[in-house]
C-alpha cells in the first residue's frame, strides 16, 4: 500500500488581515498556527502542507506580521498567526499585533485548535507557557510541535518530548505533544493527523 494522501497539499493562500474584522467568514473550521518567530513555523507549515513555498520563510525572523489566511477547500482553514518575540519592530506595532492574535483566540468562532510551534533545543520559554496557559483558559484545544528536532540526538529528542509532557500535565495544560522536523521530515505524518482531528475530519 503507498503512502496516505495528504490533504493538506490541497492548501493555498487566500489573503492576509491585520485583524479579526478582515478574515473571512467566520465559519467551517480553521486551526491556527503561533509560535515565537525563530521556532520555524513557516517551514512547518510548508512541510505539513508539503508545499515549499507556501508560507514565506526567511532568514530574518519574524517576517510574518499579518494573520495569513491559508484555504484547504471551502469549509476548512489553517491561520498562520504574526511571529512573536523577535521582530525589530516598533513596542507599539508589537502590541498591535498582540491584540490582534489575542482578538482572534478568543473572538473567533470557527478556530478549532493551536498548533503551538516550539524549538525542541528551546521549549517552554515564556511566549509558549504563556499561549498553553491561554489556550487551557479559553478551552481551546493545543497541539505541539517540537520543531527542528533533527538537531538533536534521538536521546535527546525523548527526553524533551517527556519533559514537556510533564510539564504540561503539571500544569493542567491540554496539550499533546510531538517532536518534529522540517528538515529530515519528521513527524509529518503524526502531526497531519493530530491536524486533521482537530479539524474534525
Amino acid at each position: 500500500m503507498g503512502k496516505p494522501s495528504n490533504p493538506f497539499r490541497a492548501a493555498r493562500f487566500a489573503t492576509s488581515a491585520p485583524d479579526l474584522r478582515r478574515l473571512p467568514a467566520d465559519t467551517g473550521a480553521e486551526i491556527a498556527f503561533a509560535g515565537r518567530s525563530n521556532a520555524g513555523k513557516s517551514s512547518a507549515l510548508n512541510a505539513i502542507c508539503d508545499q515549499a513555498g507556501l508560507a514565506r520563510t526567511s532568514k530574518t525572523p519574524g517576517r510574518t506580521q499579518l494573520l495569513n489566511v491559508f484555504v484547504l477547500d471551502d469549509v476548512r482553514r489553517l491561520i498562520d498567526l504574526p511571529g512573536y518575540g523577535y521582530a525589530k519592530v516598533p513596542e507599539a506595532i508589537r502590541e498591535k499585533w498582540r491584540t490582534a492574535i489575542d482578538d482572534y483566540l478568543r473572538e473567533r468562532e470557527s478556530l478549532r485548535g493551536v498548533v503551538l510551534i516550539m524549538d525542541a533545543r528551546h521549549p517552554l520559554k515564556d511566549f509558549d507557557r504563556q499561549m498553553l496557559a491561554y489556550c487551557r483558559e479559553i478551552d481551546l484545544a493545543c497541539h505541539v510541535l517540537l520543531t527542528k528536532s533533527d538537531k538533536l540526538s534521538r536521546s535527546e529528542g525523548a527526553r524533551t518530548l517527556a519533559v514537556v509532557r510533564a510539564e504540561c500535565a503539571r500544569q493542567g495544560w491540554t496539550a499533546t505533544a510531538q517532536l518534529f522536523s522540517a528538515q529530515a521530515k519528521t513527524g509529518l505524518d503524526e502531526a497531519r493527523a493530530a491536524l486533521l482531528a482537530l479539524l474534525g475530519a
